[in-house]
């Protein structure tokens, strides 16, 4: 896993936003045609640098309108796809977006070198290409440069949406939005903490699993919070990054938003990495200078030994998610009683599986996998009963029934279900641990859908 973290280089990601910032504007208003300047000219590139490493790419496009886009437009994502060799349809997403802008978000004209905001996450989705393109995984990564942040979040809509249209099953999105400075606006600095955002009860799916979560829990175990947990356990794991995760436990940032947020509105889970300490002097600012102080998004500013620790961890995540089995979708069941019993369907590619739980006020799984101590005995027995789906509450107070066919199941002696939150990770053959997913409504690494509406 390091060895390809290691290869992520400093230098070509300096000359990335270099040449980012060299096209002048990014606005997604901009001109598509002029050769050098804007934004047409920014998403070929990126397309081309994709293409030369010898991934499928394509321009996932749409013609949009919006209140930032006020005649239709056509807006395009430059994508590059490095499918899996055993399971091709399991796929993990990394992402940032490449359009850029001012203070005045429908100037489309002026220079706006967006070199943190976001040629930051541009550059780490290039350079993981770099670093994992010449190795073979088993499920597939996608690497996706998006347009249309700064105007409504439209290029991850229009990326997620052709997702979902392929029928990818999509483990994790891993969006990359401001990564590459260290310094704050007042002198804070912290070059050692990565800020992961994570939504809470899962958006997709809410009104439906409401009830049953007020019921069963699920407030803190979205498949996206699982990620974070997941990503902070895998920095623990490699200390020669050198970074620590700070999850944050919101979507995103007070009041603002990010392309990640359309995966989720699709019910695909997504995460957001931004920076420990934001500089507000370089976000959506014209270029100028008042009272001695700089403000506009240049090179200058950024600090690329960050920004290459930020990415090692990337490449490292999506290393381990692509070759990981997808999580199974766990049920719990033991009300009324001294022991858990937790069950799931076994996962194509994973002859093991790791049961995790932990007391509901604390942050990370610690019991399980991480404690060598505990024995977990898996068994096999055939499940009963009208398959249903798994993410709905039966009213026995379980998760809900498992579908019929041979179950994994695993009973926790002495645990009571009312104090603890349970989860399973699937384990392939070499080894690779999946994320967590946690035994509660809406837990489940897919999209929600309501019995109602099979």
């Amino acid at each position: 896993m390091m060895g390809a973290a290691r290869q992520v280089s400093e230098a070509r990601m300096r000359a990335d936003v270099a040449r980012l910032v060299g096209f002048g504007t990014r606005h997604t208003l901009s001109s598509q045609t002029d050769p050098k300047r804007g934004i047409g000219a920014s998403v070929r590139w990126a397309e081309g640098e994709l293409k030369a490493l010898g991934l499928q790419t394509m321009q996932t496009c749409d013609t949009v309108t919006g209140r930032r886009v006020p005649a239709p437009t056509r807006v395009c994502n430059a994508v590059g796809i490095q499918r899996g060799t055993e399971r091709p349809n399991d796929v993990v997403i990394i992402t940032g977006h490449i359009d850029s802008r001012v203070s005045d978000v429908m100037d489309s004209t002026s220079d706006a070198p967006g070199a943190n905001d976001d040629g930051s996450g541009t550059a780490a989705v290039l350079e993981a290409a770099r670093a994992l393109a010449g190795r073979k995984f088993a499920g597939t990564i996608v690497y996706g440069v998006l347009s249309g942040e700064e105007q409504g979040l439209l290029g991850g809509k229009i990326l997620s949406d052709y997702a979902r249209a392929q029928g990818w099953n999509v483990v994790a999105n891993l969006n990359n939005d401001i990564i590459g400075n260290s310094c704050g606006s007042d002198g804070v600095c912290d070059n050692k903490t990565v800020r992961v955002f994570s939504e809470g009860p899962r958006w997709q799916g809410r009104d439906a699993l409401a009830a049953a979560q007020r019921s069963l829990g699920g407030e803190n175990d979205s498949p996206s919070r699982n990620i974070s947990r997941f990503l902070d356990r895998l920095a623990e794991r490699l200390p020669d990054i050198g970074l620590d995760v700070r999850q944050v436990w919101r979507n995103d940032r007070f009041g603002r938003g990010g392309d990640h947020t359309e995966f989720l509105n699709a019910g695909f889970p997504a995460v957001r990495f931004s920076v420990a300490v934001e500089n507000y002097n370089q976000q959506h600012q014209d270029l100028r200078v008042e009272k001695g102080v700089q403000f506009g998004d240049t090179l200058d500013k950024m600090d690329f030994p960050y920004l290459a620790k930020v990415t090692r961890l990337n490449v490292a995540a999506l290393m381990a998610i692509a070759n990981a089995p997808p999580p199974p979708a766990p049920v719990a069941e033991g009300a009324v009683s001294t022991d858990t019993t937790v069950t799931w369907a076994p996962i194509t590619g994973s002859p093991a599986y790791m049961v995790h739980w932990r007391r509901t006020d604390e942050n990370n799984w610690t019991k399980g996998s991480n404690a060598v101590a505990d024995i977990i005995k898996v068994t096999e027995r055939p499940a009963t009963g009208a398959a249903a789906n798994p993410n709905q509450p039966s009213n026995n107070a379980s998760m809900g029934r498992v579908p019929d066919g041979s179950m994994k199941q695993s009973v926790l002696k002495g645990v009571r279900v009312d104090d603890w939150v349970f989860g399973v990770s699937s384990v392939s053959k070499d080894g690779w641990e999946s994320p967590v997913a946690s035994a509660v409504p809406g837990g489940a690494f897919k999209p929600f859908v309501a019995p109602e509406q099979k």
